[in-house]
């Protein structure tokens, strides 16, 4: 009862905020309005403003100091005259758009971000972080993409992203979109300025979704695959994709990235297999030669491919291998603005072998599998160590720690399509005759950063690139323009440290 009248109140704030919003929007740029004296981090005497105004602000990290502290005197004030004095800085300027302020320092015109031009194409930049709005954390992997475009990049796990697109889409909506969030469209040009800070709401589910409603897992999930045939596309399609996989061990790194080319076959039975073309690829290593063979895994290119589990389905979404596993209902959420139910599922008590436990996202309406986060149990992963390492190093033992994974889809054009794929896998290692272990992590992802139905091609047997071989040990030749345009998936701060310090050529 306690829990039923808090998430009550909670919705109750929520109304009374919503009604604030209504109010504000009717309203002019100069319009002013009325504050009791506010005390905090200029982070929280905005989020104040928004309350009270219904307006969202977006700017540059760089620019604000979030965490300064400042007051607000009890009075009126236009947006601009609370924004110059929470800051204090008299220099910033402000520009609506819709229910959206992006508060930016006018740029010399010598310091203003250059177009990006290849092959005589001209293309925009767009980045920034996203983070909470209330608790102001990054969000990871929020798909970031033009309105209504396959086309599209995601944050990393510091909530950074970066996203280049033609300059033919420069006045297209931006859309952020993330489970669990209420999706955000802006405006491009308000996000040209520079590093601009985005916020999403939380979504909030009525409370009879989530305390009347009884969903049945087994009916739920054996319609997801009934209906995968619908949901996912029946004909081929081309997918160019970001891939990175990378190599932690003893505070050193090796990072190989690429973008590749996917034939992927489509949902109905096939002679074909799907197949990856190299486009471009860089590498970079600080890394003692003796520390890069410890341990070697399976191609995470063929793990990309097989991640696509709608396609490729796990043994806990095959309806045999499902009876191996307890699945329970265990809360409502949204994406888009439509409703998904969570599934957490653990093998059986009974079963010894290494199987998996985690959640999945599964549309209301469609019954689609929009998303999945899984690890192999915990309590048998040791007996999990043969599908991890392929080859085991003479001197040192390789203990496994941790494989989890996650898988997301997007829909474009009424299919649901590959969106964003990571794998992490965590050893501890161990020089034989000593006592003590060195952490390794190791991950690889894949962000679909463009979906073609049109024009789809297979590749020449001389392009494909084996996805079963060591990726790293790919040979390349490195292409630095190349780059420049193409949307990658932003290095989070440690990597790009050392980045600056190494070269990729």
């Amino acid at each position: 009862m306690k829990k039923q009248l808090t998430r009550l109140v909670m919705l109750t704030a929520i109304s009374l905020f919503a009604a604030s919003i209504s109010f504000a929007q009717s309203g002019i740029d100069g319009e002013k309005f009325r504050t009791r004296q506010i005390r905090g981090s200029t982070y929280d005497l905005l989020n104040s403003i928004s309350t009270k105004t219904g307006l969202m602000f977006i700017y540059d990290s760089k620019l604000i100091d979030n965490k300064r502290r400042s007051k607000l005197e009890a009075g009126e004030y236009t947006i601009e005259e609370a924004v110059k004095s929470i800051t204090g800085n008299s220099q910033l300027k402000i520009k609506r758009d819709g229910n959206h302020i992006l508060v930016f320092k006018e740029m010399a015109p010598e310091k203003r971000p250059e177009d990006i031009l290849y092959n005589g194409e001209r293309f925009i930049q767009i980045e920034g972080r996203v983070t909470d709005r209330h608790s102001g954390e990054p969000i990871m992997f929020v798909t970031v993409n033009p309105e209504g475009c396959s086309i599209g990049t995601i944050t990393n796990q510091e909530g950074q992203f970066r996203l280049t697109i033609p300059d033919s889409l420069s006045e297209r909506a931006i859309s952020f979109s993330s489970m669990g969030y209420e999706k955000r469209k802006i405006s491009a040009s308000l996000l040209t300025q520079g590093g601009a800070t985005i916020e999403m709401m939380q979504s909030v589910i009525p409370l009879q979704e989530v305390i009347i409603k009884v969903i049945d897992p087994a009916t739920v999930l054996s319609e997801a695959l009934r209906r995968r045939g619908a949901n996912y596309s029946p004909s081929p399609i081309n997918i160019t994709g970001f891939f990175r996989e990378g190599t932690e061990f003893k505070g050193n790194l090796s990072l190989s990235e690429a973008v590749i080319k996917i034939y992927k076959t489509g949902f109905s039975p096939t002679l074909t297999t799907d197949q990856v073309k190299l486009l471009k690829m860089r590498k970079i290593t600080n890394m003692d030669g003796r520390d890069t063979i410890v341990a070697k895994l399976r191609s995470s290119l063929n793990a990309v491919l097989l991640l696509d589990i709608m396609k490729h389905p796990p043994d806990f979404l095959e309806r045999g291998g499902m009876n191996y596993y307890n699945f329970t209902h265990t809360g409502v959420t949204e994406i888009d603005e439509r409703r998904v139910y969570i599934f957490s599922f653990v093998q059986r008590d009974e079963i010894v072998e290494a199987l998996f436990k985690g959640d999945l996202y599964i549309d209301a309406e469609n019954s689609a599998l929009v998303k999945a986060v899984f690890e192999v149990n915990p309590n048998h992963i040791r007996k999990f160590s043969d599908n991890l390492i392929v080859k085991r190093s003479k001197t040192h033992e390789v203990i496994p720690v941790k494989a989890s994974y996650e898988v997301s889809y997007k829909q474009f054009r009424g299919y649901y399509h590959i969106s964003h794929v990571r794998g992490d896998l965590n050893f501890k290692i161990r020089k034989k005759g000593r006592l003590f272990t060195s952490p390794l992590h190791l991950w690889f992802e894949m962000a679909n950063c463009r979906t073609d139905t049109e024009n789809v091609e297979r590749f020449l047997s001389d392009e494909r690139l084996s996805t079963r071989d060591i990726f790293s040990d790919v040979q390349f030749t490195y292409d630095p323009n190349f780059w420049e345009h193409f949307n990658i998936i932003i290095p989070e701060k440690k990597i790009e440290e050392i980045i600056r310090e190494y070269n990729f050529r």
